[in-house]
């Protein structure tokens, strides 16, 4: 089936990249957990000569994400961090790069452990001002690299704007899109060159899928991205293609209730007299709430909050009951977490405290559960404290 150029969001998870299984007419695509293909003749195939530079199951995903994101091409890669790494290929030795300050801890620790060695060079600005940006700009700038809403503190940055400023100076813009997800904020159709994701998260939604991928619309970009998928091999096998593909088909009705349900939770710890802060951009209270209303469809299934103390955040999160204490996000149930002590440990403790990730931080992936229970759960939890 093919699909019409006006198809809406919703459609296009559906179908985009997948047709019906030619052989047997099943209508999800197969798994083709092969390593090699047949060849008829010498010089003369089906499209196919490698798993590693082609599967059929890596394809339909790959053609999926890409008509989500509006970009040209997609390449899928054994996570979020082989993605990012993928992109950082695009940049040469001395080459600058402005990033988001409050980036996740596992990026950070791959720009300043990896590829500092490779002699790249980073400057980490809080990209919600542009003119900061646009002070950080040297001549070896090559990339600003974004991240927005920021993990853990859910900080926005203007994404049209920040777009001008790549192109007024001839910078690449990639924007990490993995927390708003492409039904909550499509970073090219605002200006940006390249979109990546953790398809661990929201776009796989299940919690039994590693992967990442980069979607791209400049044609440089999309020849070399090929090129490097192939010559690093850090693909993503076809099982987990498989698996990210059933969670796009139930994105848009998922991240809906991950939007109501965070809004909810958000509400509710804002009230409660023992939590000091609530960071969430649905919050009229955060400073970029008119930003988030005007960039984003919904606010997001994520929620950070801080309790005052480490002793306190400690107390409550080992008290919750229906809340998952576990690393990771985007997926129906709700996991709970802390920042300093778990996805950003790699951060140094000065470093963490200059963006706003405190010790006392809690976030919270807000799941599909009912919103009831969840409240119900956070509410006899603070009770410890």
């Amino acid at each position: 089936m093919k699909l019409r150029d006006t198809a809406r969001f919703s459609t296009i998870c559906i179908h985009a990249g997948q047709v019906p299984d030619p052989s047997t007419g099943a209508i999800i695509t197969p798994i083709y957990q092969t390593s090699t293909y047949v060849q008829e003749a010498l010089g003369q195939h089906k499209g196919y000569e490698y798993a590693r530079t082609q599967n059929p199951t890596r394809s339909a995903l790959e053609g999926n994400l890409a008509a989500l994101e509006g970009g040209r091409a997609a390449f899928a890669f054994a996570s979020g961090l082989a993605a990012t790494g993928a992109v950082m290929t695009l940049l040469e030795a001395g080459d600058h790069v402005v990033v988001t300050d409050n980036t996740y801890g596992g990026t950070y620790r791959l720009f300043e452990r990896v590829l500092r060695r490779a002699q790249l060079d980073f400057t980490y600005v809080d990209t919600s001002n542009v003119e900061a940006v646009r002070a950080a700009i040297r001549p070896t700038t090559k990339m600003l690299f974004i991240e927005t809403p920021t993990n853990p503190t859910l900080r926005l940055t203007d994404l049209q704007a920040v777009s001008a400023v790549g192109r007024e100076h001839r910078l690449a813009v990639v924007v990490d899109n993995t927390f708003a997800s492409p039904y909550g904020q499509r970073p090219l159709d605002l200006g940006a060159d390249l979109v990546l994701h953790s398809t661990t998260k929201f776009l796989n939604g299940h919690s039994d899928s590693i992967g990442g991928v980069v979607v791209g619309v400049r044609d440089e970009h999309v020849e070399w991205l090929k090129f490097v998928q192939n010559a690093e091999g850090a693909i993503l096998g076809p099982m987990d293609a498989w698996l990210v593909l059933r969670g796009t088909k139930t994105l848009p009705v998922r991240m809906e209730r991950h939007n109501v349900n965070a809004q909810g939770v958000a509400e509710f710890l804002a009230a409660h007299p023992k939590v000091s802060r609530v960071h969430y951009p649905g919050l009229p209270s955060h400073p970029q709430h008119a930003l988030a209303a005007r960039q984003m469809r919904g606010f997001g299934g994520i929620v950070s909050f801080e309790l005052g103390s480490l002793e306190r955040a400690r107390v409550f999160l080992n008290h919750v009951r229906l809340a998952a204490l576990a690393e990771s996000l985007g997926g129906v149930e709700t996991l709970i977490s802390h920042p300093a002590t778990m996805t950003h440990a790699s951060v140094p403790p000065e470093r963490r405290q200059a963006i706003g990730l405190t010790d006392d931080m809690v976030r919270i992936s807000v799941g599909l559960e009912d919103l009831e229970d969840l409240l119900e759960d956070l509410g006899q939890a603070l009770d410890h404290i």
